[in-house]
């Protein structure tokens, strides 16, 4: 039940928070949100992401229902990642959260604009990097 009133806590919205504020939790979910992939494709465009914390994170995707695992037998095997709906319908959440941080963390920059640019710089801008962590300039 939605409430204009904001207590100052509400158990399901700090376990939410928990569960995407992981990590790059965010940034594994934006990357899922484009649709089923291998492995190597939701990490892919996240600069710095080891396969061990892909690995341990889309594992707690599964647990909490927010993504699925689909095992293909073929030769060879593949494996591939969908969110399901409990996870795709975080989607208008991740859009917000992305024009909060392109306004106030990106200098009004769009990320999916300036992606392209963005990879090929010889360090690319994360906007995940917390404040003091990010490459001067």
């Amino acid at each position: 039940m939605a409430t204009n009133h904001l207590t100052g806590f509400c158990p399901h919205y700090h376990e939410a928070v928990e569960l995407i504020g992981r990590r790059w939790s965010g940034a594994i979910l934006r990357s899922m949100l484009s649709g089923t992939q291998r492995f190597s494709e939701i990490g892919a465009p996240i600069p710095g992401l080891s396969d061990r914390l892909l690995s341990e994170r889309l594992k707690e995707f599964e647990s909490a229902g927010l993504a699925e695992r689909t095992v293909i037998p073929d030769t060879p095997v593949r494996v591939e990642y969908r969110l399901t709906d409990k996870g795709r319908s975080l989607r208008p959440v991740v859009a917000a959260l992305t024009a909060w941080a392109e306004e106030w963390l990106g200098a009004g920059v769009s990320c999916d604009v300036d992606a392209g640019r963005a990879a090929n710089e010889p360090r690319a801008r994360n906007p995940l990097l917390l404040w003091s962590d990010r490459p001067p300039g």
